[in-house]
């Protein structure tokens, strides 16, 4: 394969950009990070990602794939050394569920929890811990998904990012989803993945994205009033 060039659109406190710099590293590819600002698309962005004007957005030879889910797959499509979804047809499948599950349902939830308040945000905080029993009963205690083997793959870049991301947005908005005492299984791996280097080497700063989600919740609460 010839010589590519590379860009990731992206912003320092996305979650979903970190999963597309996860898989890059892994993958060993070199590109050029482009920091882009939400407050004020720029005409870069919208040229590039104009249906949903959002990030990440990986640009290979001028050619844009936006969402981070499809951005990963072409990533391991595009450089098949080092695979992060399983080779396994049938396994493919399974983890694209989860991924789907995690992203439809847990990140939403704790999204509605993150920009709500009084019963509304109680119950968004109820479903989170609903599904992150589901987390654990199905991802971990089988051990068919997640911790079964070595390294990092599809569902540990899903979820992982999910998780890094979960306390600063718990402090933010002041409510509590995750109980290291209820989700064992999930704390010991969230642990052991926050150790590894290629995910530790370049985290945001706890303080600056709890800060981050104090505003972006006030700034939104504000507009429903």
């Amino acid at each position: 394969m010839g010589e590519v060039e590379v860009k990731l659109l992206g912003s320092w406190m996305s979650p979903f950009v970190r999963r597309v710099q996860w898989a890059l590293k892994l993958k060993g590819v070199t590109y050029e990070y482009l920091e882009e600002d939400l407050k004020k698309k720029s005409p870069r962005l919208l040229n590039y990602n104009p249906i949903h004007k959002k990030i990440p957005v990986l640009v290979i030879d001028g050619k844009p794939i936006a969402e981070s889910p499809v951005i990963i797959e072409f990533i391991d499509d595009m450089w098949k050394h080092n695979p992060i979804l399983p080779i396994d047809p049938y396994e493919r499948s399974v983890a694209r569920f989860w991924a789907k599950f995690i992203d439809e349902k847990l990140s939403n939830v704790v999204r509605m929890a993150l920009f709500s308040e009084g019963e509304e945000q109680e119950k968004a905080v109820k479903e989170s811990i609903e599904s992150f029993e589901i987390v654990e009963r199905e991802l971990f205690k089988e051990k068919t998904l997640i911790g079964a083997g070595e390294g990092i793959g599809y569902l540990e870049i899903i979820l992982g990012s999910f998780c890094t991301w979960l306390p600063a947005i718990e402090e933010g908005a002041g409510f509590k989803v995750f109980d290291s005492n209820k989700f064992p299984l999930v704390n010991k791996w969230m642990t052991d993945f926050l150790e590894l280097s290629i995910v530790k080497e370049d985290l945001p700063p706890r303080d600056r994205l709890v800060s981050y989600f104090q505003q972006i919740r006030h700034f939104v609460l504000a507009t429903k009033k």
